[in-house]
């Protein structure tokens, strides 16, 4: 009697891992998480222009006050990765928000970021990108697939592109942070 009930509920174990899953249980282990990824796009802060010769400028007094801003304002938001171009300038702008965050600042070849393998390494991340007055709007013109920012005002120093990605849709805010 004992080997009978043994040897039918090894049959019963047996029958129901064999079951195939329930349609909700498939939908449910399945489903795409929807992430949300996050450009943070912004100009270096103001250079020095003293020397007109100089093609690698450094901040000027009033730079390094706008850079810390910047790292004052992002100290609200925990970004997971930082991007400059390897001028001083947006090294400089980018050195106090990566300091405050704990992160290393990666440089960028211009044209050459936004890639697939780039849109696949920040998926779903926070992400601050350095750039110039002609870069910064072309970079986002190119995230979301359409022509319509124009370069930047020489002395746009204070805007803010802040490019939301979900569920394949981009979403476009410009900030001023004065």
């Amino acid at each position: 009697m004992k080997t009978t009930l043994l040897a039918c509920l090894i049959l019963l174990t047996i029958s129901a891992c064999n079951q195939p899953a329930k349609k909700a249980d498939l939908d449910t282990s399945d489903a795409k998480k929807v992430e949300t990824t996050t450009y943070y796009l912004i100009r270096h802060a103001e250079k020095d222009r003293s020397d007109p010769t100089n093609k690698d400028p450094k901040l000027t007094e009033e730079g390094v006050a706008r850079a810390k801003k910047w790292a004052d304002y992002f100290d609200a938001i925990p970004l997971d990765q930082i991007y400059s171009t390897s001028y001083s300038r947006t090294r400089q702008t980018s050195a106090y928000t990566a300091t405050k965050q704990n992160l290393m600042v990666e440089q960028y070849e211009v044209g050459k970021l936004y890639t697939e393998d780039f849109k696949l390494l920040t998926n779903g991340k926070q992400v601050l990108i350095i750039g110039h007055s002609n870069t910064t709007p072309a970079l986002v013109n190119k995230i979301i697939g359409r022509d319509t920012y124009v370069d930047m005002k020489d002395d746009d120093n204070a805007s803010l592109y802040k490019v939301t990605i979900e569920a394949g849709e981009a979403r476009v805010q410009v900030l001023k942070i004065d």
